[in-house]
């Protein structure tokens, strides 16, 4: 039978860190097949994963930094001002996990890598059929390219996960697994057997009715032109921002509760693309990739939506699963987190009341990776990637 146990510390050096989260992550669990651990940019992560695995010596291991803190089940909101550790445990004697992961120094083709990957897992599960789903994390900048070299290999499977963060957009973020550590790259866990997954993947914003075509782009990831104009020029003509506002940097913190939506060919929405720096020449840079042609909605929010969206999005997450909930793994875009501010405790109070005595984590990433209404796996920014298992 499944079962998860969370944990988590806020003690002053890492490896204790490490030791008590996990100490309280095993507790109730048999054999543990897999911990997911988040912590703190501030820590030596190496020394947070020498902790764990002094208390779990055998168990496969991986996880990422995690934007100023986690919510955790039973502990509420971790972190702020203090450096912190949040671990999830899974257990189930019909489950099999496996762990890999990519450094881009060794190699440098993400879509290569993913396939690697992939081929990694298939081999060491012993498996000559693709996994039921997989959970990832990756470095921001290059998420898309490791799912297509997944898929590539096991073909459009589930996925659920986010991308490391750190508090401050510097680069100091980590990923890492039981053998591993580093800035950027990619992990996974790949899940044979074992619970249900079922995943929600929403922005919860609302749309308004200003719209355009992006008509030019430099590289993936940067908008140069929506309808023939500078892209910046098109919001500010959506938004009224003023110029100080779209400047540089300004324009991240402006945007999280009015950034730009992507539709599918059915006319669902399916990811949020987060405006994260305003150029010179009024280009927008995203944090996802786009193209040229792409239609892009400005969409909208306030903080109590952002917040109200938390158990709301929780609770339909319930609704679509078959079975009664045994956890809940939550990705939380760290803008929002951002956006959200000192009213953090709000959601954890609200995610508490919604899961009831279901062990939960939240960790806060900058870019969610879900599985979408038309079987497609997405990436997106400003997100919420919630997922539930049940048997």
């Amino acid at each position: 039978m499944f079962k998860a146990n969370v944990g988590s510390s806020t003690a002053a050096e890492a490896r204790d860190a490490g030791r008590e989260a996990a100490t309280q992550a095993a507790e109730g669990l048999d054999a543990i097949d897999v911990a997911m651990v988040y912590c703190s940019c501030d820590y030596e992560v190496e020394d947070v994963i020498e902790g764990v695995k002094e208390v779990m010596p055998e168990v496969p291991i991986l996880g990422n930094t995690s934007f100023t803190g986690v919510i955790v089940s039973g502990a509420g909101y971790v972190g702020g001002d203090e450096p912190f550790v949040g671990i999830m445990a899974f257990s189930d004697p019909e489950m099999t996990v496996c762990v890999t992961s990519a450094d881009r120094a060794e190699n440098d083709d993400p879509v290569s890598a993913g396939e690697a990957m992939a081929l990694t897992a298939l081999d060491a599960a012993e498996e000559d059929y693709a996994a039921d789903y997989f959970y990832m994390a990756a470095s921001p900048a290059e998420e898309e390219f490791y799912v297509k070299g997944i898929s590539n290999v096991m073909g459009r499977i589930p996925l659920f996960g986010g991308s490391a963060a750190d508090n401050t957009i510097a680069g100091n973020w980590k990923l890492y697994t039981d053998g591993d550590s580093f800035a950027d790259g990619c992990i996974a866990a790949f899940f044979w057997g074992g619970p249900d997954m079922t995943n929600m993947f929403t922005g919860a914003y609302r749309e308004t009715d200003d719209f355009g075509v992006i008509t030019k782009i430099d590289g993936i990831r940067t908008i140069a032109e929506i309808d023939g104009v500078p892209a910046a020029k098109k919001y500010q003509e959506w938004t009224g921002c003023s110029d100080d506002d779209i400047a540089g940097g300004n324009l991240l913190a402006y945007s999280v509760t009015s950034p730009l939506g992507v539709k599918d060919r059915l006319g669902d929405l399916i990811a949020i693309r987060h405006p994260m720096n305003g150029n010179d020449d009024f280009s927008i840079n995203v944090g996802n990739n786009l193209a040229e042609k792409t239609c892009v909605i400005r969409m909208e929010a306030t903080v109590d939506e952002l917040i109200q969206s938390v158990p709301d999005t929780l609770q339909a997450l319930i609704d679509q699963m078959p079975g009664d909930p045994l956890a809940f793994h939550l990705v939380h875009c760290g803008g929002r987190r951002a956006g959200i501010d000192a009213r953090i405790n709000e959601v954890a109070d609200a995610v508490a009341q919604v899961a009831g005595d279901v062990p939960y984590i939240v960790e806060f990433t900058f870019g969610e990776y879900g599985f979408v209404s038309d079987n497609n796996n997405t990436c997106g920014g400003l997100m919420l990637s919630f997922t539930g298992f049940s048997e």
